[in-house]
């Protein structure tokens, strides 16, 4: 089943503003979990990592919302229930 544009619009606002703070809250405790600091490069392997594992689930949900929706109808066009004059 498609997810619908408003429904994908208003899910992608919900998602990056409580899923985002949360993965910053989640990587941060993460990273916290390591001993000491670790090697520069193994901090941003795990930033990387759960920056996919955080992003990959709701590629879906982002796709297309930056563009118009495809559903209304476009300003040069009549509706599909409005009948065009001969």
């Amino acid at each position: 089943m498609a997810l619908g544009y408003k429904f994908r619009r208003r899910w992608s606002l919900i998602v990056l503003l409580v899923g985002l703070p949360a993965y910053i809250a989640l990587a941060w405790w993460a990273t916290s979990l390591l001993p000491d600091r670790p090697p520069v490069l193994l901090e941003l392997a795990v930033y990387i990592g759960l920056g996919v594992l955080w992003a990959l689930p709701m590629r879906f949900v982002f796709l297309g919302v930056g563009r118009e929706d495809p559903d209304a109808p476009s300003p040069g066009k009549p509706a599909e229930s409005e009948d065009p004059k001969p």
